[in-house]
């Protein structure tokens, strides 16, 4: 029998923005990517571009992930990336322009906030191929992106992020997890929705009472006002941890490093939920807290579509990454593996299984 959660759609559009600075990594993804018979010492003519959200490449999480695909791809074809970092929103609009003189064949853009300026800057260029993470290119909500030319990428998070509150509610001895995030945008809820539907899934299915705090639904929640890891960020984790919950979830880039903070002036051990990256391998020092990251894939699904583009043909048909096809996922426990009950972790593998056949529904702002 199909089992429903039901939650309201959070309509509207807004701009996610993660707020960190620096210059863009060297690395490339570690992800398993399909693989291309480009030869290391012949190049495809064809360049590939990027341009950040707030911040820079290094968030160890949402531009970081999206850069390295670009990184990867890039180096398959023979190319150097073209890279330009914004740090407020009045950049967008010059750096899309700036990426267009420098004759760009493909211009990626990270975040939700890109979006108006870069339909803008689709439809004056229908030559280049456009690549929007994040979000639908859809300004007039008909159902379709606004330029031919652009190719969303979105990601069905709360597919992850609800076994990942299935997965909370297990292990959490005290009966309480918690949630916060930057602010109350869709892809920012959308990670917070999921976390709710596991846990109440699992006291549906355990005759259990694990409670929520920091998150009601929709725009009812504690939110940070930003995506800086701050004071502000610091307090508001620790009203969340001092009504006793044992793992928490920051959602909006680097905020998790004040949750952090919290979790050691608390002096108790709590556990903590990462998102978009595993946290456990971009940021070592989240190690002995981190529980589980909620993964989103961006890198490979940003290598993936340029390298369709760049050797076959753009396909503008909009990409939702799921478990199904693992554009989303749940990180390994790590070092939390010998804590967590391993009939629990067959519990959410089970679960897992019934979401990709369909026979769980766990739902999202992208089910409109």
């Amino acid at each position: 029998m199909k089992s429903a959660i039901k939650f309201t759609a959070l309509a509207g559009a807004a701009a996610l923005t993660l707020a960190a600075c620096g210059a863009a990594p060297e690395e490339t993804p570690t992800e398993e990517t399909t693989e291309t018979e480009t030869a290391e010492s012949e190049s495809v003519d064809y360049q590939p571009c990027i341009v950040s959200d707030q911040g820079g490449f290094d968030d160890k999480s949402f531009n970081q992930l999206s850069f390295e695909g670009t990184q990867q791809a890039a180096d398959e074809l023979g190319q150097d990336v073209i890279d330009v970092q914004s740090q407020s929103e009045t950049d967008f609009q010059p750096n899309l322009q700036s990426l267009v003189d420098q004759s760009c064949d493909a211009i990626v853009s990270v975040g939700f906030a890109l979006s108006a300026d870069t339909i803008e800057s689709a439809n004056a260029n229908p030559e280049i191929d456009y690549f929007l993470v994040d979000d639908a290119a859809d300004a007039d909500f008909d159902g379709e992106a606004d330029a031919d030319n652009i190719k969303p990428l979105l990601y069905n998070t709360a597919e992850a992020a609800f076994l990942a509150g299935y997965l909370s509610a297990g292990y959490s001895e005290a009966g309480k997890v918690g949630t916060f995030g930057g602010q109350p945008f869709p892809t920012v809820t959308i990670f917070m929705d999921g976390f709710k539907q596991g846990v109440e899934y699992y006291n549906e299915s355990n005759d259990a009472e694990v409670e929520v705090i920091g998150y009601s639904g929709g725009e009812d929640g504690s939110f940070t006002g930003g995506f800086e890891a701050n004071q502000t960020a610091k307090t508001t984790a620790t009203n969340i941890l001092d009504q006793g919950v044992d793992v928490i979830l920051p959602v909006g880039g680097p905020i998790y490093q004040s949750a952090i903070a919290a979790i050691e002036d608390s002096g108790r051990d709590v556990a903590l939920v990462g998102v978009d990256a595993d946290f456990y391998e971009t940021d070592p020092s989240t190690q002995p807290y981190v529980l589980t990251s909620i993964l989103k894939k961006m890198d490979v699904s940003t290598h993936d579509a340029l390298m369709t583009a760049a050797t076959e043909e753009f396909d503008p048909e909009p990409y939702i990454g799921t478990l199904e096809n693992e554009g989303v996922g749940l990180a390994p426990l790590h070092e939390f593996e010998d804590e967590v009950d391993p009939e629990l972790m067959s519990e959410v593998e089970d679960l897992q299984q019934q979401i990709i056949d369909g026979e769980l529904e766990v739902t999202s702002y992208l089910d409109e």
